[in-house]
């Protein structure tokens, strides 16, 4: 029998996961409409690609569900000098989320996750390189690798991370206080060493490459509907239909891309996935990039600066509170303390951002079928990777669209493990 070929697939967001998996698609011959309220060539458009921090990050393969950071937790939620925030109206929607985090804060459970996303993140870097030999990515993309910078304060975090990453073979070089001061002279030295990945890159303009990744996809005889989607679900065995405000439209097969905003989707098909959101934030501080030539993060803090054209951006923390909760205050002026603590000489800054990253309770995305409509495939919950992870994504699942074989090891992303 011969293979059957997918006729046409409905892409649910236009964010960097839809836009890659949506570019994937129409390479393999298979008609591909996305839809999106939003359209991303508009420069008033601030979605995720936008804010983030701008890193591939392939040796990020640890994270929140350490036994490690639980112990820190409260005391992180009551400083308001921390990393960490609440908002304490949200907290009895997260009941599900916090009940999940917590059976997944184990040793086990954190080995599990670091296994899987070492998975996806080690192929993550090439997926990109082969989609950036076809668009211009001047002045876009940098390669001079990313520094993480620490204080002795937390050093039993610090060796865990270090071993986890070794035992994995991640590529790291550790650096003395002097290293990084000789690499990044102008940072104010109130941390005691660092660790380099001198392999990562990061982005210049991270909505200007999704832009020109959405161009490629278009001229490639992609599909864009700028339209709100309201409703999606299966009909027959070979056709789902997506309908929006004014209209319906039937695909063979479509993707729920939609990061943040997809657990609407999934309550609609029965599924109780526990998505929610961290939200994190941004600020600029104009033509100061300069001060810096490469990302730098400071792990005790949990914010990170990343050079880019807007300006130095200063990124991070990570807000429990939702999608509906105004932007907070107090977190802006986190992260303006944090990045005058490593750079003192910074002025004023402009651009306050919010933005919202899809995070499910083990820190794995969800990549593959909804369990009870089989043509419905998911492609959400990268939390702090989705920029990352974009390209290796739209790989995965336009290979699971297209009914391939992977020698990748899929199951730990099913969202069977929450039903």
């Amino acid at each position: 029998m011969e293979n059957h070929k997918c006729k046409s697939v409905g892409i649910v967001g236009c964010g960097i996961q839809g836009v890659c998996t949506g570019l994937q698609l129409i390479k393999r011959g298979i008609p591909v409409t996305i839809f999106d309220r939003n359209d991303p060539l508009s420069k008033e458009f601030k979605p995720a690609s936008y804010g983030n921090a701008g890193h591939f990050s392939p040796y990020a393969v640890l994270q929140l569900n350490r036994t490690d950071i639980l112990y820190d937790v409260p005391k992180m939620l009551l400083s308001s000098y921390g990393p960490l925030a609440l908002k304490w109206n949200y907290v009895p929607k997260m009941f599900s989320w916090f009940y999940h985090y917590l059976k997944n804060c184990n040793k086990k459970s954190m080995l599990h996750t670091a296994k899987y996303m070492h998975q996806i993140l080690n192929l993550s870097l090439d997926a990109y390189e082969e989609i950036f030999k076809e668009i211009d990515t001047t002045n876009l993309v940098e390669k001079k690798g990313i520094i993480y910078v620490w204080t002795n304060k937390n050093l039993k975090s610090r060796n865990l991370e270090i071993k986890v990453r070794k035992d994995l073979g991640i590529k790291q070089k550790l650096l003395s206080k002097e290293e990084i001061i000789k690499l990044e002279p102008n940072l104010n030295p109130v941390f005691d060493a660092g660790v380099i990945f001198d392999y990562a890159m990061h982005a210049r303009d991270p909505h200007g490459i999704l832009r020109k990744v959405f161009r490629l996809f278009l001229e490639n005889g992609g599909k864009f509907i700028q339209s709100d989607v309201k409703s999606l679900s299966q009909t027959s065995y070979n056709e789902t239909l997506i309908k929006t405000d004014n209209e319906e439209y039937k695909f063979e097969k479509s993707v729920i891309a939609s990061g943040a905003f997809s657990k609407k989707f999934t309550d609609q098909l029965g599924e109780k996935i526990p998505l929610d959101t961290e939200r994190g934030y941004h600020v600029h501080f104009k033509n100061q990039q300069d001060l810096i030539s490469r990302p730098v993060i400071f792990l005790d803090r949990g914010f990170g600066m990343t050079p880019m054209n807007q300006g130095l951006r200063a990124v991070g923390t990570v807000e429990l509170g939702g999608l509906e909760n105004p932007l907070s205050k107090k977190r802006i002026n986190y992260i303006i303390n944090c990045a005058k603590e490593l750079l003192p000489q910074l002025g004023n800054h402009d651009d306050e951002w919010l933005g919202f990253r899809p995070t499910l309770p083990d820190f794995l995305p969800i990549l593959g079928p909804s369990l009870k409509n089989k043509n419905i495939i998911y492609a959400f919950g990268h939390q702090h990777l989705g920029w990352t992870l974009g390209a290796i994504t739209g790989k995965i699942i336009s290979g699971i669209v297209a009914g391939e074989k992977t020698n990748l090891d899929l199951t730990p992303y099913s969202s069977k493990r929450f039903n």
